[in-house]
């Protein structure tokens, strides 16, 4: 569970880093780039907290 707790701040580091280039360049490739890491984060906390949950339950 720590290292998905580790790989989930990671990628909102990671997104975070893409949305700042996009602000200090105005490239929309960083745009693209912070809103597909921001996506999959957000898919892959749905699933983090899936399993938790079931563990709960069972």
């Amino acid at each position: 569970m720590l290292l998905f707790r580790w790989l989930m701040l990671l990628m909102l580091l990671g997104t975070v880093v893409c949305f700042m280039f996009y602000i200090g360049t105005g490239q929309e490739r960083f745009k693209r780039y912070g809103l597909k890491t921001l996506k999959w984060t957000v898919i892959a906390a749905m699933g983090f907290f899936a399993v938790l949950i079931l563990e709960r339950i069972a």
